[in-house]
């Protein structure tokens, strides 16, 4: 089944006789380093955007939770962004591969620096697998806002284009990765990096896509 985990969660609020009132979504807490809580804006600003634009009903509360817990099945959506180091135990791999291939999301943000380490973090959970790079006229970025280029680019950065990177497994994507672009600086409080107002506008299109995508499928 396409999404286990979001079923069986909306499954689970049904039969108890709790209507919920949304999803929720997460933060990877991971172990290196690496600032995992950086842009602590950033997430809860896009749910915000996309409850008011899209209505989408996503809880506000937007937890951190660790790479190995259980509890990172109850989230269908988990954010991930740092700078530097970033290391998966054993046990860590095998919980996130789990999680990704029982019908979770991971979205990856590089917030400058993070690269060159979670790769070769991401082949510890598919070995088989690499990051391939999403054509324009893929589904993620044509949910309800139209990104006909792709992502934005909104931090210099190497000065390299926005690149929108995935892990398919199976035939779905399972995780997205944007580099080059960094989504969750524009997503901040604007004081924060001070961007364009356009600018923000088109990383929240594309958190908004992403949201979309996970939750109500590709269509």
């Amino acid at each position: 089944m396409r999404f286990k985990i979001l079923g069986f969660f909306l499954l689970f609020f049904v039969l108890s006789g709790f209507q919920p009132a949304s999803w929720q979504v997460a933060v990877l807490k991971y172990s290196g380093g690496g600032d995992w809580y950086g842009n602590p804006t950033s997430v809860p600003n896009l749910v915000e955007w996309c409850n008011e634009n899209l209505g989408m009903n996503i809880g506000d509360d937007v937890p951190y939770v660790e790479v190995g817990s259980p509890d990172l099945f109850n989230y269908p959506f988990v954010h991930m962004t740092g700078h530097g180091n970033v290391v998966f135990s054993a046990s860590d791999a095998e919980n996130l591969r789990n999680y990704l291939t029982s019908g979770g999301f991971l979205h990856i943000s590089d917030n400058y620096g993070m690269d060159k380490f979670i790769r070769p973090q991401m082949k510890k959970v598919f070995p088989e697998l690499d990051f391939v790079e999403l054509p324009f006229d893929h589904p993620i970025y044509h949910q309800k806002f139209d990104l006909e280029s792709g992502l934005p680019k909104v931090h210099e950065h190497d000065n390299g284009a926005p690149k929108g990177l995935g892990i398919i497994y199976e035939g779905r994507l399972v995780c997205f990765y944007d580099f080059e672009c960094d989504l969750g600086d524009a997503w901040e409080d604007w004081e924060v990096h001070k961007d364009p107002d356009e600018l923000r506008q088109e990383a929240f299109e594309m958190g908004a896509n992403m949201l979309q995508y996970v939750f109500m499928g590709e269509e």
